[in-house]
């Protein structure tokens, strides 16, 4: 859905939306979107601003990834809201360094005649997942030594650590 500047300067934009999984891309092999994105807010331009979009809505959405420590499917549900401004990116020259405040580095820029909804979605669903995306808290992960996931079965494997920088004082 494109989020147009020009209908945004008649009135705002009211949006309630449904996004199969696949319709967006996030740009990662290793995550999905395992239930539709559903997704109602509204944009509007900011008053006395140089064509500043604000967007607000709410999303909700799951998603699913191996998880990092034992390569099992971990289920991340995303439900929240947000509150978005966007600068037009012509209101900054190309190459001019500009100092900014705190508060402005939470502003986004867009490009051309306005923003389109699903890549404004897409980022704010990987900014919502943990870094390190586990399948739960106490996850053992897979083992160094054989591979075997420690979750499901213990493997006795010995982790022997080797510490060569002494190897020379030995031999004597």
């Amino acid at each position: 859905m494109f989020l147009s500047v020009r209908e945004m300067e008649l009135s705002t934009l009211r949006f309630e939306e449904s996004f199969s999984p696949g319709e967006i891309d996030y740009l990662d092999t290793k995550l999905w979107q395992a239930s539709p994105l559903q997704v109602s807010g509204s944009a509007e331009l900011v008053p006395d601003t140089e064509a500043e979009v604000r967007i607000c809505g709410h999303l909700r959405v799951r998603m699913e990834a191996e998880c990092d420590r034992c390569l099992e499917l971990a289920s991340f549900p995303i439900d929240f809201g947000f509150d978005l401004f966007y600068e037009p990116a012509a209101s900054y020259a190309e190459g001019e360094e500009v100092e900014i405040d705190p508060g402005e580095t939470e502003i986004g820029f867009y490009e051309g005649d306005g923003l389109v909804l699903e890549e404004v979605l897409r980022e704010q669903v990987l900014l919502a997942l943990p870094m390190q995306r586990v399948c739960r808290e106490g996850c053992r992960g897979i083992c160094p030594v054989c591979g075997q996931n420690r979750n499901l079965a213990a493997c006795g494997c010995q982790l022997k650590l080797f510490d060569d920088r002494w190897v020379a004082l030995r031999n004597l």
